[in-house]
Formats: C-alpha cells, structure tokens, sequence
C-alpha cells in the first residue's frame, strides 16, 4: 500500500470544486474560522474566570464548614 500522493490530492482538489464551487466553499471556510474563533475565544475567558471562581468556592466553603463546626461545638457546650 501507498500513501497519498501530491496528484490524487490535487484531483481530489478539482472534483471538489467542481461539485461544491468556490463561492461555497469560501463561505464554508469563513463559517469554519469563525467558529474556530469563537471556540478559542471561549476557552480563553473560561481559563481567566477558572482561578478566581475556585478561591470564590474554596474560601466560601472553608467559612461554611469553619461555621457548621462552631455551631455544633456550640451546641454540644451547652448541652
């Protein structure tokens, strides 16, 4: 077996533009960019907010159980 070659690729190239034409597939490319964009995008913005958000949940759920424990041991003092 063989691996794809230089002309099949080009072949393949030409029956694509003959079935789907150019103007298609510029609009396909332009749609694909753009999503590709706007995926990084995303990304991008979730990796910022990620650190922050995890010290928000991370110290609110320290102060949460801080507080269960104080008034438990509370409760148990002055029974």
């Amino acid at each position: 077996m063989s691996s794809i070659g230089i002309w099949q690729l080009l072949i393949v190239a030409v029956i694509v533009i003959l079935v789907f034409g150019t103007k298609k597939l510029r609009g396909i490319g332009s749609d694909l960019g753009g999503a590709i964009k706007g995926f990084k995008k995303a990304v991008s913005e979730d990796n910022e907010q990620t650190p922050s958000s995890l010290d928000n949940k991370t110290s609110n759920t320290v102060e949460k159980t801080t507080t269960d424990v104080d008034k438990k041991t509370a409760e148990k003092e002055q029974v």
